[in-house]
């Protein structure tokens, strides 16, 4: 199976966060796409940042009746960078093959993200356009080493060898939805979810409130 990586805090889902996942497997060929619901991020304060399980409630009810699977295995894993989680994951499941989906906000920045060339190496990159950050992704450290890998979405949709690094840009229609947004008009939209926890959709486990475990992005090793 080829399976899309979507990483984020997702406080809370939404329907952008599902449009660009579909959209992303149909341009990819992807099977299904697996939403990594993060335990934390320094780079974004814990303030307003809403449990765990209500988060994962809130990605599920945004995934439902659609090829995506939510999961806060990281939490589980113990790990503490992306690449850790997703040598993790290629551990776990070999027989899969991993594309990681990401913003341009993110690749803008992704030269600060522990051993990111190491993520590059493990498994082909696709970055989504968003608007207001074209210019910065494209200035970035990591668009010029990762440039000279690009690969085209109809290329990489008949299944030929899969290989990394390989980078694939992708443009969708922009989506003005955001979890900021959503938060700002409902600041109160996790207390009103059920206390019952939710189980995983990868590891069937549930899912407590546990200590929040602080992921990369832009925190140094």
């Amino acid at each position: 199976m080829r399976i899309g990586l979507l990483g984020g805090s997702f406080n809370p889902a939404h329907g952008g966060h599902r449009r660009v996942s579909l959209s992303a497997r149909s341009a990819l060929g992807l099977d299904e796409v697996w939403w990594l619901v993060s335990p934390g991020n320094p780079l974004k304060p814990n303030a307003g940042m809403a449990p765990l399980p209500a988060r994962v409630k809130s990605a599920i009810a945004q995934a439902r009746r659609a090829p995506i699977k939510v999961t806060a295995i990281e939490q589980e894993l113990g790990t503490r960078y992306t690449v850790d989680t997703l040598r993790a994951l290629r551990r776990r499941y070999p027989k899969a093959e991993f594309v990681w989906l990401m913003g341009s906000d993110n690749l803008a920045q992704f030269h600060r993200w522990k051993d990111w060339r190491g993520i590059a190496k493990m498994m082909p990159i696709a970055v989504i356009a968003r608007p207001g950050y074209e210019g910065q992704a494209a200035a970035s450290p990591a668009m010029a080493w990762l440039g000279r890998f690009r690969r085209s979405a109809a290329k990489f949709r008949q299944r030929g060898e899969w290989s990394a690094p390989a980078l694939v840009t992708l443009r969708f229609d922009p989506d003005s939805r955001s979890a900021t947004a959503i938060r700002r008009a409902d600041p109160e939209w996790a207390s009103r979810l059920s206390p019952i926890p939710p189980r995983d959709q990868i590891t069937h486990h549930p899912i407590e409130t546990g200590h929040i475990v602080l992921q990369d992005k832009a925190e140094a090793p």
